[in-house]
């Protein structure tokens, strides 16, 4: 039986995120030091003390929800995984995990991804939307009739696609989904239209710092966000690290292909549950029994 190993993204984090871990497990407590070095700021204690706004901040976010998922990664004894996938930010994670990238190296990628970000969210504001109950081809379709910038950003189980795009656009193609018989089309609270057309200022920065990593060939595939497909070679892996700043999420498919795989265990390892919830989902419509489990 083989297992997969599943990092969150963005939106997972929560108050106290991480302080068990730095209480009771020397490990985690000597990679969280130094990633506070790291960053040069305390982010371990925005993650233990911060407020739910403080946390929100993509600078803020993605460095602790990445620190976060690799402790557990990495300092609670696991076996080694078969796979690994990552939402958005989780592939950092899911890179680590697999021997790919280096912690620091990684964090100091994630960091520089946050902050382009965020620069991007205060440039050119723009906003998402969870559409649910359309198929894909049509919310795409939708997408693309609606003047402005609107795209679907992350495919995240069968029936639901998170768009992203200038707020306009986001409201307008909202109204149209529902006129098409979606069953809720909603704005979400972020801070920016992430995997957005908008998002590409923060290319050129990101690109040099990804540049300068060292990626070796992982022990285990990685199941990437812009290919959906099982990556091994550090050329193609960087690539797509770069391409999946502006390109959508494929959740749904890496899933499926994971399964298709082989994978019949998922355990998604950082904040929250949403991944959890999303595989059992994409499993069930694929007609597969699988185990499915979370460490927070």
């Amino acid at each position: 039986m083989k297992t997969a190993y599943v990092f969150p993204g963005q939106g997972s984090q929560f108050p106290g995120m991480g302080k068990a871990l730095y209480d009771t497990n020397p490990e985690a407590r000597s990679l969280m030091d130094k990633a506070d070095d790291i960053l040069g700021f305390s982010l371990t204690d925005i993650m233990f003390n911060g407020s739910d706004d403080d946390l929100r901040r993509t600078d803020v976010t993605q460095p602790a929800i990445f620190l976060h998922s690799v402790v557990l990664a990495l300092c609670s004894g696991l076996p080694a995984p078969d796979m690994t996938g990552g939402h958005s930010l989780g592939e950092f994670s899911a890179l680590v995990a697999a021997g790919a990238v280096d912690f620091e190296d990684a964090l100091r990628l994630v960091a520089v991804r946050a902050r382009e970000m965020q620069a991007c969210c205060e440039k050119v504001p723009g906003t998402m939307a969870a559409v649910i109950g359309l198929p894909d081809e049509q919310v795409e379709r939708l997408c693309a009739e609606t003047p402005g910038v609107v795209v679907a950003a992350n495919y995240n189980c069968g029936g639901q696609v998170v768009i992203s795009g200038e707020k306009e656009a986001i409201a307008a193609a909202c109204e149209k989904m529902k006129e098409a018989g979606a069953k809720r089309a909603l704005p979400l609270s972020v801070g920016g239209a992430f995997h957005s057309p908008l998002m590409e200022p923060a290319r050129a920065e990101l690109g040099k710092a990804i540049e300068k990593t060292l990626v070796r060939a992982p022990r285990c595939p990685i199941y990437q966000n812009v290919s959906a497909r099982p990556e091994t070679d550090p050329v193609r892996i960087k690539e797509n690290l770069l391409a999946q700043l502006t390109s959508p999420v494929r959740w749904t498919q890496s899933v499926r292909a994971m399964l298709g795989d082989g994978a019949a265990s998922f355990l998604e390892l950082g904040p929250g549950t949403v991944l959890q919830g999303l595989v059992r989902r994409i499993a069930a419509a694929e007609g597969r029994e699988i185990t499915v489990e979370g460490r927070a």
